[in-house]
């Protein structure tokens, strides 16, 4: 799956990157490893987002009431906001962990960024 399809090309602070493993250039060097023993199901979870959201969309072109439209919109938002606390939760159990036990703040410090962005 392209990342590009799902943010239409948009471009992503460094943290956002992190978060959704997007590979990206580092300006600062992590001293952990990222395990995610969660990336099926993350993708699993999206790709199911995704096909509901086509479907939204498809309700829209025809036009169909707009309360049903609202109540499916619900639901995909419910769906990603679930994917991202499997995110959340993955990335704590394994990354973090990892990097308080080795000191590595910049890890945390970057989490603490993604979770100000996430929570808006």
């Amino acid at each position: 799956m392209n990342d590009e399809h799902i943010h239409d090309g948009a471009e992503h602070d460094h943290a956002w990157m992190h978060e959704h493993g997007v590979p990206h250039a580092h300006d600062h060097a992590h001293n952990h490893t990222h395990t995610h023993e969660n990336t099926r199901a993350v993708l699993n979870r999206l790709s199911r987002a995704i096909g509901h959201l086509q479907s939204v969309r498809r309700m829209v072109e025809e036009g169909r009431d707009c309360s049903e439209v609202l109540v499916q919109i619900a639901a995909v938002r419910s769906a990603i906001d679930n994917t991202g606390k499997l995110i959340l939760q993955d990335h704590l159990k394994h990354c973090i962990l990892e990097a308080a036990q080795q000191g590595d703040q910049q890890a945390i410090d970057d989490l603490c960024q993604a979770i100000d962005k996430y929570m808006k």
